[in-house]
């Protein structure tokens, strides 16, 4: 009689290691799908960090063509300005200060026309 209980307790116990063992092996393949969910979620996260900067850097560069813009209307403003009351000395200091603001502005775009350039290729 005990080794008729003893046989169930061990058949018991062999069906109840099969079960844990099965759960351990869907466990183990929830944990692999959580993890590369996770991986996938970080490359999403990583390629939109990038996007954000590179956005950013055109803004920026936006930003500075538009400043640029604005001082340069403001001198051709003067100009037309001085020209019409007829102070052509100052047209013609106006006139020389446009053209300096623009030779500087075109060494420093010289300079920084590489990174610039970068910025808009990768959009």
């Amino acid at each position: 009689m005990q080794r008729k209980r003893g046989k169930v307790q061990v058949k018991r116990l062999s069906v109840r290691m099969k079960k844990l063992r099965s759960e351990m092996v869907e466990i183990s393949e929830e944990q692999q799908k959580i993890k590369e969910g996770q991986r996938q979620v970080r490359e999403k996260f990583e390629a939109i960090e990038f996007e954000c900067d590179q956005l950013r850097k055109e803004t920026n560069l936006i930003l500075k063509q538009s400043v640029s813009t604005q001082i340069r209307l403001a001198f051709m403003f003067q100009i037309l300005k001085a020209r019409e009351n007829g102070e052509f000395d100052k047209a013609a200091q106006l006139t020389s200060a446009l053209r300096e603001f623009i030779a500087r502005e075109n060494q420093q775009k010289k300079i920084l026309a590489p990174a610039d350039d970068h910025v808009l290729r990768n959009k």
